[in-house]
């Protein structure tokens, strides 16, 4: 790392049109931080059955992390007024509908469940497209781009730690039904707003019609093995990532009710979040010096290490302090994964490239969750922690292999003109 004068935040904030879109993309994506929690306190108040109210969140979760590759592709190759409103606009009517059906109790079970596939299968990809649009507002510059993927990353972690709360007050004071449809409002909102911002509105995908000259935007590529090569790290990590995360959260339960402090576990959920914030926002003020493909097997060993260690803790404060310590490096590791994406392909299925990186780490967490629980009976909680950590550090052996890091053709025949030169194995490149 460099002790050089890094780009503040609020230079990345101060980019023509960035607060607004910024602004309008975060507004968009809360929605996603209220929905979950209100999906099954929906559900559950509509039929009585925990069972159901499960269900509703899993087919919902399902649908919309398995297909939000496909639908980020769709916006890449039509851009923002035919793709990204109309999935937000279907998206937002689905969950305006569960809400009218989670209103009364003895709604109707299948209903919910056809319902909560649906909305999930139509959910946009926000998250990724926000990303997309901040290579575009940031340039070259790939310090402020450091910076912002950052700021991105930490916002969207808080939006997940307020999202919960707002929901549980809301149900407190009136129902949990207008949780739903508040996330429904704030999505079609938010991404109605978004799409007026400048810097959206030239996004119009690579389908897009010839221009004045009579050029079209490059097709996106085939299925040419190499764009998937250079998104192989990345993914890896961020799925061994959710893997991870998705056990230590269990694993927390499990330590906290075997050393009879039950009630302490909700320290280690809030130690995670603020020590994963500020992870993310001092990672983004270093200038490293390290390439971002030497960068992330770096950091998710670290990590997995600690959560090895975490194994070890003899009760709750050692728990606690080495949860900081994974937390204080989960931003960092996901947003050098979603630089990685952006630079695999930036042109023509950037949105796409950060999509998977968001799959695999979903997808990852449901996976760890289930695995770790199978295994909490058969092995003693010390192995419990030492296989969390592996689910880290065998991506993270084999992200940092030569093989991973070779420089990828600028060019693909026939399809975009540039994947990204960043896969530098002898000399990294400098923020």
């Amino acid at each position: 790392m460099s002790s050089a004068k890094a780009p503040s935040y609020l230079a990345v904030l101060r980019l023509p049109g960035a607060g607004r879109t910024f602004g309008a993309a975060l507004a968009a994506r809360f929605a996603y931080g209220i929905v979950f929690l209100a999906l099954v306190l929906t559900a559950e108040r509509a039929t009585g059955s925990y069972a159901v109210a499960g269900g509703v969140l899993a087919v919902f979760g399902l649908t919309s992390s398995l297909l939000a590759p496909y639908r980020a592709r769709l916006i890449d190759r039509h851009g923002v007024h035919r793709a990204l409103l109309p999935m937000a606009a279907a998206c937002a009517a689905l969950l305006a509908l569960i809400a009218l059906v989670g209103r009364q109790p003895g709604g109707p079970d299948a209903a919910l469940w056809a319902l909560g596939a649906a909305a999930g299968a139509c959910a946009p990809p926000l998250g990724p497209f926000m990303r997309t649009l901040w290579r575009e507002l940031v340039g070259d510059d790939e310090r402020l781009l450091q910076r912002a993927y950052s700021l991105d990353t930490v916002a969207e972690d808080l939006l997940y730690v307020v999202g919960p709360l707002l929901t549980g007050a809301l149900t407190a004071l009136a129902e949990p039904a207008l949780a739903v449809l508040l996330s429904a409002v704030l999505l079609l909102g938010g991404t109605a707003v978004l799409a007026t911002s400048p810097v959206a509105a030239s996004f119009r995908g690579a389908a897009s019609p010839p221009g004045p000259g009579g050029e079209r935007a490059p097709a996106p590529p085939g299925r040419d093995p190499r764009w998937w090569t250079a998104l192989l790290a990345p993914v890896l990590v961020t799925a061994g990532l959710g893997a991870c995360m998705g056990a230590f959260n269990l694993l927390a339960v499990a330590f906290a009710d075997r050393h009879g402090a039950a009630a302490s576990v909700s320290w280690v959920s809030a130690v995670l979040a603020v020590s994963s914030a500020l992870g993310g926002l001092l990672y983004g003020a270093v200038r490293w010096r390290l390439s971002t493909r030497a960068r992330l097997p770096l950091l998710t060993a670290v990590l997995g290490i600690f959560c090895v260690l975490s194994g070890q803790a003899t009760g709750m404060v050692g728990l606690v302090a080495l949860a900081g310590a994974v937390g204080f490096l989960m931003a960092p590791t996901l947003t050098t994964a979603y630089l990685i994406a952006g630079e695999v392909d930036s042109e023509s299925r950037g949105t796409e490239a950060g999509t998977w990186v968001n799959t695999a780490f979903n997808t990852g967490n449901a996976a760890g969750s289930a695995g770790i629980g199978l295994l909490l009976s058969p092995l003693p909680l010390a192995w419990c922690y030492a296989v969390t950590g592996a689910f880290v550090l065998l991506p993270a052996a084999i992200a940092a292999l030569p093989g991973t890091a070779r420089k990828i053709p600028q060019s693909i025949p026939g399809d975009i003109p540039a994947i990204a030169a960043t896969l530098n194995s002898g000399e990294g490149e400098k923020p």
